[in-house]
C-alpha cells in the first residue's frame, strides 16, 4: 500500500508541475509576448501571428517528437514525459476557460513583475516535474534527437541554441524589449528549478584546522550539539602533524559557530562552502 500511495504522490507532484507552468503561460508570458524558448515560446509565437490555440500547439509539435522520440530512444525514456506533456496540454486548454480573466494577463503593465512571478511559478513548475523523473517534453526531447547525430555535443549545448531560436524569433514577432524581460525570467526559472531539484534545506560543510582542535571539537559537541569528525592531516611546509575537524551544521547555527572557534582560537584556519542535501541523524533521516 504504502508503494501506491507513492506513486500517487509522485504524479500528483508532476501534475501540479504542468498546471504551474501552463498557469505561467496562458496567465503571463502569452498576452505580453514573453517568449522565453522551448515550444511554450513557439506555441506564443503562433498563437500571435497565426491565432493558433496554445493547447494546440503545444500538443501537436509533441506529438511529432514523442513519434520520433518512441522509434530512435525507447519507451523507457519517453514514459514519463508522455503524462507531463498531456497534462501540460490539457491545461493550456482548460485554464483559458476556467480562469478567462487570468488568461488576459496578471500584470500586463508591469513587464518586470511579469517576468519574475512567471519565473518562480514556471521555475517551480519545472523543478517539480524534474526531482520526479520527467519533463514536459519539447525542445528536450529534440536535443536528445538531435545529439544522436551530433555526438561531439552536449545535451545541454543543443538546447540552448535551439531556446536561442526561439527567443530570436520572439524578437522578431515582438521586440528587443520583450527578450530582455525573457532574459530574466529565464535566470529565474533556473535558479527556483535548481532549488526544487537539489533541495532548498542549504547546510554548511565545515572543515577546521587549529592547534586547540580537541577543544573546538568538544564545544561544537556540546554546544551545538553536532557531531564532529577529526581527520589526521600534515602540513606540507611546516611538515607539522595537525588534526583537521570536519562536521555539518545548519544554516541559522553559523554565527554561533563562528564565536565558539573564534573564542577557542582566533588563529584557526576555517573554510566553510553549501551542502544542498544532508542525509544523517539530525538532518533528513533517510533517503526516502
Amino acid at each position: 500500500m504504502k508503494k501506491y500511495y507513492g506513486i500517487i504522490a509522485e504524479y500528483f507532484w508532476m501534475t501540479l508541475g504542468a498546471f504551474l507552468i501552463a498557469f505561467a503561460i496562458v496567465s503571463i508570458y502569452n498576452s505580453i509576448g514573453l517568449v522565453t524558448g522551448g515550444v511554450s515560446g513557439l506555441a506564443i509565437v503562433f498563437d500571435r501571428i497565426l491565432h493558433v490555440p496554445l493547447a494546440v500547439t503545444n500538443t501537436v509539435i509533441n506529438a511529432f517528437l514523442f513519434i520520433a522520440a518512441y522509434k530512435f530512444l525507447g519507451w523507457k525514456y519517453i514514459r514519463r514525459t508522455v503524462y507531463t506533456t498531456a497534462m501540460l496540454s490539457f491545461a493550456l486548454y482548460i485554464l483559458p476557460k476556467v480562469l478567462p480573466a487570468a488568461s488576459m494577463s496578471l500584470f500586463k503593465d508591469d513587464m518586470i513583475i511579469s517576468a519574475v512571478f512567471g519565473g518562480i511559478c514556471t521555475g517551480v513548475g519545472v523543478g517539480l516535474t524534474v526531482r520526479h523523473g520527467t519533463s514536459t517534453g519539447g525542445t528536450d526531447m529534440l536535443a536528445w534527437l538531435i545529439k544522436l547525430k551530433l555526438k561531439d555535443r552536449s545535451v545541454v549545448e543543443i538546447l540552448q541554441v535551439l531556446d536561442g531560436l526561439v527567443v530570436i524569433l520572439g524578437i522578431y514577432v515582438f521586440g528587443i524589449k520583450a527578450a530582455m524581460y525573457a532574459l530574466i525570467n529565464v535566470y529565474i526559472v533556473t535558479k527556483v528549478s535548481d532549488n526544487i531539484v537539489e533541495g532548498v534545506n542549504y547546510s554548511k560543510q565545515i572543515f577546521v584546522i587549529s592547534d586547540m582542535a580537541e577543544e573546538i571539537a568538544e564545544a561544537i559537541m556540546k554546544e551545538l550539539e553536532r557531531g564532529v569528525t577529526s581527520i589526521q592531516a600534515k602540513g606540507m611546509y611546516s611538515k607539522a602533524e595537525k588534526k583537521m575537524l570536519f562536521c555539518v551544521i545548519r544554516r541559522k547555527e553559523l554565527g554561533a559557530f563562528k564565536e565558539l572557534v573564534a573564542k577557542i582560537d582566533k588563529n584557526a584556519f576555517v573554510t566553510l562552502s553549501d551542502s544542498r542535501e544532508v542525509f544523517g541523524e539530525g538532518f533528513i533521516e533517510n533517503l526516502n
